[in-house]
């Protein structure tokens, strides 16, 4: 089975070209984020053409997760147990969504960007990664969990994850407490599981400032998985060309090949 993630960033404004790329990469099941639309106006129908059933988790034009899959979507969960909130009525945020597709449990997360190190954001995005962390410790407990965190994590983990540390300094996604939170997740019992087969490489480039053409990136998109489904990662590709033409996202899809089924 092939699984993917990918921050679409507005999927009203690229569905086509999403869906040409499920046809063209034979991925059987994608996390979206950024996905910018209310449950209503998702384009269902773009996915449904070439074979996938959706399920998708958002309140308005901000944030938004979604699952597309052509191997089943079971057991739909929208947020996570503990999950915080945010906002003036505080809610939860369209960021996290959980469902059962070809006997993995995968998790389309959109993780706080934070904005600075001393906006209020900063604060609830730690907050968010470690009331993450409490619940996915308890999936991974499960005997053979068959557990998948993929998404947008706005944390680059090690410092030739950016392209100039230096632009960075007093920074958010390269902060101590950030990557302590993504490191974490280690000790909850997930791996992740994209770097060991592809050691380096960018997910992410700012649409200003010729960043692309320049390949001055960040690697802020990563999947995560249980012991058990990490021994059956063979292998892993970032598509780079997605980031180039017309209507391109400024991320690019995380593939992740899971072989054989759960023992």
């Amino acid at each position: 089975m092939r699984i993917a993630t990918w921050n679409v960033n507005s999927i009203r404004a690229r569905a086509e070209r999403v869906a040409a790329w499920l046809e063209r990469s034979d991925v059987d099941v994608l996390a979206l984020q950024e996905t910018k639309v209310p449950d209503e106006q998702f384009p269902v129908m773009s996915f449904a053409a070439v074979g996938y059933d959706v399920v998708h988790h958002g309140h308005s034009q901000w944030n938004g997760v979604a699952i597309v899959s052509r191997v089943g979507i079971d057991d739909v969960e929208l947020g996570f147990p503990g999950q915080p909130t945010w906002g003036d009525p505080a809610v939860a945020e369209a960021r996290a969504l959980g469902a059962t597709c070809g006997g993995v449990r995968l998790w389309s997360l959109y993780v706080p960007n934070g904005r600075t190190l001393e906006d209020p954001h900063y604060a609830y995005k730690l907050d968010w990664l470690r009331a993450l962390r409490d619940a996915a410790a308890t999936w991974a407990a499960e005997p053979g969990a068959q557990v998948a965190l993929a998404g947008d994590w706005n944390i680059a983990p090690l410092d030739e994850d950016v392209w100039d540390m230096s632009l960075f300094d007093g920074a958010t996604h390269v902060s101590p407490a950030e990557r302590a939170a993504f490191a974490a997740l280690d000790d909850a019992g997930f791996a992740e599981v994209t770097r060991l087969h592809v050691p380096q490489a960018y997910t992410y480039w700012d649409y200003q400032r010729l960043r692309f053409p320049r390949n001055e990136g960040m690697r802020i998109d990563f999947v995560l998985a249980t012991r058990a489904l990490a021994e059956r990662v063979a292998a892993v590709g970032i598509d780079r060309e997605e980031r180039k033409g017309k209507g391109a996202s400024d991320h690019v899809p995380v593939v992740v090949e899971i072989a054989g089924s759960a023992a």
